[in-house]
């Protein structure tokens, strides 16, 4: 009799999410995902799927977190739109934890690759991309609806000037910027839309 595979799914994911952030899609072979994992090759195919599907996944866990910084933040009716922007970028971003913060964006690092060309994957970064602008939007709504933006500054333009914002610095902390830097960055741009 066969013995039943023994992991924590939850686990599994975390490593290989880790592992896909840290080095990138393509520089993740099979076999590093093995380790990082500790599971066996067999394991990963017949839990997991192929290397595609498994990423997948663990986007889809990435998700996870993307969703509880922008419940803490974003969707916090408790705090002003200014406010609850400026929280969002600085838990997501600037006070993120080091290891975090040096590792950038999981989606952004991914589009930055090469492998936006495959479709499906193309697809679930940006779905996962445009929950963050959502977010965001919903919050730039209200701040054009009370007259909050600069001239000429609408929702959409805010929140996509946002979105760019998002991207540059997980860019920027990837490539060694710290808080102060990003914090500074931070700063200057949403100055540059507030009236």
């Amino acid at each position: 009799m066969a013995r039943p595979v023994e992991f924590e799914k939850d686990t599994v994911l975390t490593n290989a999410m880790e592992q896909f952030w840290r080095e990138g899609y393509e520089a993740s072979s099979v076999q590093k995902l093995l380790d990082a994992t500790d599971i066996n090759r067999g394991t990963l195919y017949n839990s997991f799927g192929d290397k595609d599907t498994f990423f997948k996944s663990c986007v889809e866990k990435y998700n996870e977190q993307i969703k509880a910084d922008i419940d803490a933040t974003l969707g916090n009716s408790k705090l002003n739109a200014w406010k609850a922007i400026e929280t969002y970028f600085d838990q997501a971003i600037v006070s993120a934890p080091n290891k975090q913060r040096a590792m950038g964006c999981l989606l952004v690092n991914s589009v930055c690759e090469s492998i936006i060309w495959d479709k499906d994957i193309q697809k679930a970064l940006k779905n996962s991309l445009n929950v963050i602008r959502r977010a965001l939007l919903g919050r730039t709504k209200e701040l054009e609806k009370a007259r909050l933006l600069k001239r000429g500054v609408k929702a959409d333009m805010a929140a996509d000037i946002l979105m760019n914002l998002y991207s540059g610095l997980q860019v920027g902390a990837r490539g060694g910027k710290g808080p102060r830097q990003l914090a500074d960055l931070l700063n200057f741009t949403l100055v540059s839309i507030k009236k």
